[in-house]
């Protein structure tokens, strides 16, 4: 137990705790699969292919900066003449730290889209989606300070004995999640969606010690947005995210303003948008209470069936002495191949 102990202290010492390790995109609209696996195949395309790029923390970790990528391609199948099969896979990987705390995941997920109002041009589904994957997580135990190394006067000898012996330095683990999707598009302009997602369902062991448990905790989701017309070619686009994962919690919200520059009204067809929008993240210091995490500032460009997107998180909490306000910088990349299958307004533009 004491070795366990220590483990597990130094690693929250790198920044990272072993049962909080969940990868987090502040673009989460542009990461439809991470976020719910009720989204797969949710798109008025027929495939939509996805990547994601987060480095975080470079101004105060230098080389050893936390990166998150990820990758994921979903298509829809129709069923009868309104309904929709969805199918996905993912893959992600998360490097956190001087020890190289990394977790690598492919996953797939299945999603059924159910009509349950609406008509050609105004709609109304309910989604119930699920996802099981496999990860591996790993950790370089060679450069990890022990305190064996330690003389007490304080000098480090690395080559003085360790404990990394004892442990593991990598695991696989399965992992199951579920979620659910209600969207109502009112016209091509105009739409909201609200879902809720369960992830690690079944609490996979997360130890590198041959010892006792240590669980990955489930994760709890609740997602909403939507695209609101306030104006011929301009639109609010809201959007919220809560994540409740054992005793932490994290909300991020906010709103982007778009603006339609080209035309096609949505059809694909010389279509071209634009975006801004500020956006916060609040979380919890779990025996200090509620904190301001981050402001953060996105753009995202559409132009036809591709979209890019980049957002830059400020650093507002505690931190920022250290980080000079400087938090993650994201880039993603989305791109629908479309077919001749079209039956009027399908889900809102994700």
């Amino acid at each position: 137990m004491k070795f366990k102990h220590l483990l597990i202290c130094l690693l929250l010492i790198c920044g990272f705790s072993m049962n909080a390790q969940d990868i987090h995109f502040s673009q989460f609209y542009l990461s439809p699969l991470n976020l719910n696996p009720a989204m797969t195949g949710v798109m008025n395309c027929n495939v939509r292919v996805v990547a994601n790029y987060r480095n975080q923390w470079s101004s105060v970790l230098k080389s050893n900066a936390y990166s998150t990528y990820s990758a994921s391609y979903d298509q829809k199948i129709a069923v009868g003449r309104y309904d929709y099969f969805g199918v996905g896979a993912t893959l992600w990987g998360d490097v956190a730290g001087e020890a190289n705390f990394a977790t690598r995941t492919g996953k797939l997920s299945a999603s059924y889209a159910k009509r349950m109002a609406g008509g050609r041009n105004e709609a109304h589904y309910l989604v119930l989606g699920a996802e099981l994957g496999l990860s591996q997580r790993s950790l370089d135990f060679s450069r990890l300070k022990w305190g064996t190394q330690h003389d007490g006067q304080g000098q480090h000898n690395p080559n003085a004995s360790s404990l990394e012996n004892l442990f593991d330095d990598q695991f696989l683990f399965a992992d199951m999640s579920a979620g659910l999707l209600w969207f109502s598009v009112f016209d091509e302009n105009n739409n909201l969606f609200i879902g809720a997602a369960y992830h690690h369902l079944n609490r996979a062991d997360q130890t590198f010690y041959d010892g006792p448990r240590e669980d990955l905790y489930s994760r709890f989701t609740i997602h909403a947005g939507g695209e609101f017309e306030i104006a011929p070619r301009i639109g609010l686009v809201p959007g919220v995210i809560t994540m409740f994962q054992g005793p932490s919690f994290q909300v991020n919200s906010g709103t982007s303003i778009k603006f339609v520059l080209g035309s096609g009204n949505g059809n694909f067809s010389n279509f071209q948008a634009f975006q801004v929008g500020t956006w916060v993240r609040v979380s919890n210091k779990v025996e200090t209470g509620v904190l301001t995490d981050a402001v953060i500032v996105s753009t995202r460009f559409d132009y036809n069936q591709f979209s890019i997107g980049f957002s830059y998180d400020l650093n507002v909490s505690a931190l920022q002495p250290a980080s000079s306000n400087n938090g993650a910088f994201e880039f993603a990349l989305l791109y629908k191949f479309c077919g001749n299958e079209r039956r009027g307004v399908y889900c809102p533009n994700f």
